[in-house]
C-alpha cells in the first residue's frame, strides 16, 4: 500500500478556545519550572550555565490565551491523515500541529494516548493547553505558546518518492522559524519526523525544543530508557540527581509508583542511541528514536497521588484511562536553553513506531536485562543506521518549495520575513498572510508611523523585538505609539523608560485605560500596592465608560482588567472600592470561575465567612486553573480547618 495523505475532519466533544485576553503580557512567567541561584549551585556547569541562560522576563509578545470555559459541545477540527500499511497518523494543523493519534493498523493497538475530548487547561507559556497525541514545543521551558494556534501546512516531495506533510510558522517568544517534516515511507513501520529550527538573526538566540508524546497509562506500564541515573524535577522547584531505576523505595520507570507528579531527565551516556519506550504488561506499546543532536530523554509521570488523578479527570472526560509522557529534547533537562549562533540551524530526524519485546525482560527486576532487551528490539526493526540514511536523505528535501498547500498558520512570519529581508527555503512565509493584527505594524516599516484606529477598540497586539522598538522610538509620539513602546521597552528590561512612555501617553490619550493598566503593573511589581490600587481603579471607571457591548474584544477587556482590578484592590485592603467594582460587573462575568473566587474572597474579606464557603460547597471551577497553582487549597484553608475537598485537591508537591 502507498503511502496516502489527505484532508479529514476530526469531530470531538470540544471546548471553545474563546477570545485571547487583550491585555499585554507585562509579568514574568509563573516559575513553575524554574530555579534559583542557590539551586543550580550544586548542578553540572554546562546544565548551570544553560539553564541560566536568556530567561524569559516576559511573554511579549504573544497574548494570554485565558478565554475558553469546560462547556463542551461536538466541533470539528480539520485533519491531515497520513497512512501506510502500517500506521495512520492524524495531525490537527489548526492546534500546534498536535498528533492526535498514530495507529498501528495491523494490530489495531493506538499507540498514543489520544485524548476523546478538546479541553483547554492553563498548561502552555501563554494559557491554552490540551492533552494526549505528540506535541512540538519549542520557545521557553513548557508547553509551547503555539499549542492550540494553528501552523501552516502543505505537501512536499518525500525522498522516497512519495509525499510528506510540511508543517511550519514563526516561534514569536524568540523570533526563530521552525519546520516539523511528517514523513510515512511506503513500507515503514515508523513515522518519521525531520525538524528543523533557524536563527535568520546576526545575534546567538536561545533555543529550547522538547517532543512530547502522551502514551496509555496504567499499573503494567513501564518507561524504558538507556540511563542508570536521571535528574528529578518536582514541583517543589529542586532539580536532584537519583538512581534508575529504583528510588526511595520504588521502582520510578513504572509512572504509578510515585505519589506526586515528576519530571525524570534521563542521562543518555555520550554516543549512546538516544531513545525511549513506554510498553505495557505485555511488551507492547510505544518506542521513539531520533539521530543523535535530541540528546534528551524524560518521563513524566502523574503519579497516584489524589493531586495528579485530579488533574488527570480534568484535562478529558469521566472514564477515560490515564497517561503518562515520554519526551524528548535538545538538552539534559527542559530548565535549559541551547545557544545557536547567528545564521545557523539545529535539525534532526526522529521516528515514532510500535514496540513489541519479551514482557519476562522488559518488565523483571533486572535493569539492564530491560535496556537490553528494549534496544534489542528496536535495533531489529530500526537499526541506528538505516534512521542516520533516512536523516540524510531528509535533508535533501528540507529546503524543497512545498507544494499544495494544507493549511494556513498566521501573518507574523511573513512580517517579520518582509521586515527583516530573511532567506528562509523550505518554509515561505508569504505576504499573502498578512491579516489586520499585522497590518498596523506593516504601516509603521513602510511609512514610520503606526496608523490610528478607525475607531476605539481595545489596542491591538504589541511587537518587542529590538527592530521593532527602534521604528517606534522615531515614529510620532502619540499615546498608541507611546503605549506600544513602553510595553517593548519594558520587555527589553528598561523599567524607567516604559513607565515614562505610558506616563507622556497619558496625557494626550482618549483611551486612558490601557496606559493606566501598564503603570498599575509597574507599581504593583516594584511593591506600591497604594499607587497600583489607585491607578488600577481609574483604569477600570475609564474602561466602563468607554466599553461597548460590541462583541468579544470588549467583553474579553472588561473581564481580563475586572480581575486584575479585584486582585490589587483586596491585595490594598480597599473592600468598599472592590465591592462597588464587583456590583459593576455583568452578570454573566460575576459568574466566570476567577470572578467567583474573587468574591468568596471578598465576602470572607469583609467577615462573611459562610458566605463565602458557600461559593465553594455550591461548585466551583475555575476553567484556567494554572499548572502547579494553590490558590483553591490557599483560599478553602482560610475559610475553614476541614480538608480539602476531593473535587479541589490539585495539589501538585507534597505539602510542607
Amino acid at each position: 500500500m502507498a503511502t496516502t495523505v489527505r484532508r479529514a475532519v476530526l469531530t470531538l466533544p470540544a471546548a471553545l478556545l474563546g477570545s485571547d485576553n487583550p491585555l499585554p503580557a507585562l509579568r514574568a512567567p509563573d516559575g513553575v519550572h524554574a530555579l534559583d541561584e542557590r539551586a543550580r549551585a550544586g548542578l553540572p556547569r554546562d546544565m548551570a550555565r544553560q539553564i541560566g541562560w536568556e530567561p524569559l522576563r516576559s511573554l511579549l509578545p504573544v497574548r494570554i490565551r485565558d478565554g475558553y470555559g469546560r462547556e463542551r459541545a461536538e466541533r470539528e477540527f480539520e485533519a491531515i491523515v497520513i497512512e501506510n500499511a502500517h500506521l495512520r497518523a492524524t495531525v490537527l494543523p489548526g492546534l500546534g500541529g498536535r498528533v492526535h493519534s498514530l495507529t498501528h493498523l495491523p494490530s489495531g493497538r493506538e499507540l498514543l494516548y489520544s485524548n476523546p475530548v478538546f479541553q483547554p487547561a492553563n498548561f502552555a507559556l501563554n494559557g491554552a493547553w490540551f492533552s494526549g497525541g505528540i506535541e512540538w514545543n519549542t520557545g521557553a521551558t513548557g508547553h509551547t505558546a503555539l499549542s492550540c494556534a494553528p501552523l501552516h501546512a502543505a505537501l512536499v516531495p518525500a525522498p522516497d518518492g512519495g509525499v510528506m506533510v510540511r508543517l511550519w510558522e514563526w516561534e514569536r517568544l524568540r523570533d526563530l522559524p521552525f519546520q516539523v517534516d511528517l514523513w510515512l515511507p511506503e513500507d515503514s513501520e515508523f513515522l518519521l519526523v525531520g525538524v528543523r529550527v533557524r536563527n535568520p538573526h546576526e545575534r546567538p538566540a536561545p533555543v529550547y525544543w522538547w517532543s512530547n508524546t502522551a502514551v496509555p497509562e496504567d499499573a503494567g506500564t513501564r518507561v524504558i530508557a538507556p540511563a542508570e541515573a536521571a535528574w528529578h524535577f518536582g514541583y517543589e522547584r529542586s532539580l536532584r540527581r537519583v538512581p534508575v531505576p529504583e528510588w526511595e523505595g520504588a521502582d520510578r520507570t513504572y509512572p504509578l509508583r510515585g505519589e506526586h507528579p515528576a519530571d525524570f531527565f534521563y542521562e543518555v551516556q555520550d554516543g549512546a542511541r538516544p531513545w525511549i519506550a513506554s510498553l505495557d504488561a505485555s511488551g507492547h506499546g510505544l518506542v521513539q528514536t531520533s539521530t543523535d543532536a535530541l540528546r534528551g530523554r524524560k518521563l513524566f509521570a502523574w503519579g497516584s497521588g489524589a493531586g495528579g488523578r485530579r488533574w488527570q479527570e480534568w484535562l478529558t472526560e469521566p472514564g477515560t484511562g490515564g497517561y503518562a509522557e515520554i519526551q524528548a529534547g535538545l538538552a539534559r533537562t527542559q530548565l535549559e536553553h541551547v545557544r545557536l549562533d547567528a545564521g545557523g540551524e539545529f535539525a534532526w530526524l526522529e521516528a515514532y513506531g510500535p514496540l513489541a519485546a519479551d514482557p519476562a525482560r522488559t518488565h523483571g527486576a533486572d535493569w539492564a536485562e530491560a535496556r537490553s532487551a528494549a534496544r534489542s528490539a528496536l535495533d531489529a526493526a530500526l537499526p541506528r543506521e538505516r534512521l542516520d540514511e533516512a536523516y540524510k536523505a531528509w535533508r535533501g528535501r528540507a529546503d524543497t518549495a512545498p507544494g499544495e498547500r494544507l493549511a494556513t498558520g498566521s501573518g507574523w512570519g511573513a512580517l517579520e520575513v518582509l521586515c527583516g529581508g530573511h532567506e528562509l527555503p523550505g518554509t515561505p512565509f508569504e505576504e499573502s498572510t498578512l491579516g489586520a493584527e499585522q497590518e498596523p505594524w506593516r504601516e509603521l516599516w513602510r511609512s514610520g508611523a503606526l496608523p490610528a484606529p478607525a475607531r476605539p477598540e481595545p489596542p491591538g497586539p504589541s511587537l518587542v523585538a529590538p527592530h521593532w522598538r527602534d521604528m517606534l522610538e522615531t515614529a510620532p509620539a502619540d499615546p498608541r505609539t507611546e503605549f506600544h513602546l513602553g510595553v517593548a521597552q519594558w520587555h527589553a528590561g528598561d523599567v524607567a523608560q516604559a513607565v515614562r512612555s505610558w506616563e507622556r501617553g497619558l496625557a494626550l490619550a482618549p483611551s486612558r485605560w490601557p496606559l493606566l493598566r501598564c503603570l498599575a503593573v509597574a507599581d504593583t511589581l516594584a511593591g506600591d500596592t497604594e499607587r497600583a490600587a489607585d491607578r488600577y481603579a481609574a483604569a477600570f471607571e475609564d474602561l466602563a465608560a468607554e466599553s461597548r457591548d460590541e462583541g468579544e474584544p470588549w467583553a474579553a477587556a472588561e473581564s481580563a482588567l475586572g480581575r486584575e482590578v479585584l486582585e490589587a484592590l483586596l491585595t490594598a485592603g480597599r473592600l468598599a472600592q472592590a465591592r462597588a467594582v464587583w456590583d459593576r460587573l455583568r452578570p454573566a462575568q460575576r459568574e466566570q470561575g476567577r470572578f467567583r473566587l474573587l468574591g468568596a474572597r471578598l465576602l470572607a474579606a469583609e467577615g462573611h465567612v459562610a458566605a463565602a464557603r458557600r461559593v465553594f460547597e455550591d461548585g466551583l471551577e475555575l476553567p484556567d486553573l494554572r499548572e502547579g497553582e494553590e490558590t483553591l487549597t490557599e483560599v478553602w484553608s482560610a475559610l475553614t480547618d476541614r480538608p480539602l475537598p476531593p473535587r479541589y485537591d490539585f495539589r501538585m508537591r507534597p505539602e510542607g
